[in-house]
């Protein structure tokens, strides 16, 4: 019996990372403006938050910037925010709770790679500052997802 019941759990385990999470996505014309990886002028700093992985694909992963939802990834999706200079917390869950703390500077781009590992019952991840070679073609490997903010930051 406890066979049957590990083998039943490690079936679940395997659906969960190999299986398709799906999320709400911009428009291909929104997906190609945010490539041209184009900093802000605006005085504030641009922050792509990119999965490029299929690991983990049946789980969606929710992003929190400053405790404000900002949305899920799905395998090979990415957000693009713009934040005010200065000191930020970004959190993403999924099995676990991954933290990063970023210090934008104004007119600038940031990349942030949401690693994905295997985790007890489905995946993790991890939040990871990675240099603009590696963060575009990250970014350039997935599609844009719509921000789920309402006008208090939540879904």
């Amino acid at each position: 019996m406890k066979k049957v019941v590990l083998t039943c759990l490690a079936l679940i385990g395997v659906w969960f990372i190999s299986g398709c999470a799906s999320v709400p996505m911009a428009s291909s014309e929104a997906d190609l403006a945010a490539k041209e990886f184009k900093a802000p002028i605006n005085g504030k700093a641009g922050v792509y938050i990119y999965r490029n992985e299929t690991m983990g694909g049946g789980v969606k992963m929710d992003v929190f910037i400053d405790d404000q939802f900002i949305g899920s990834t799905a395998s090979k999706t990415y957000h693009y925010v713009e934040l005010t200079p200065g000191r930020h917390g970004l959190k993403s869950i999924a099995e676990n709770e991954s933290l990063l703390d970023l210090t934008a500077a104004a007119n600038k781009l940031y990349y942030v790679w949401q690693e994905v590992k295997m985790g007890i019952l489905y995946a993790r991840n991890k939040l990871q500052l990675v240099d603009e070679k590696t963060g575009q073609v990250g970014v350039r490997e997935s599609k844009l997802a719509l921000p789920q903010l309402d006008s208090k930051g939540a879904r």
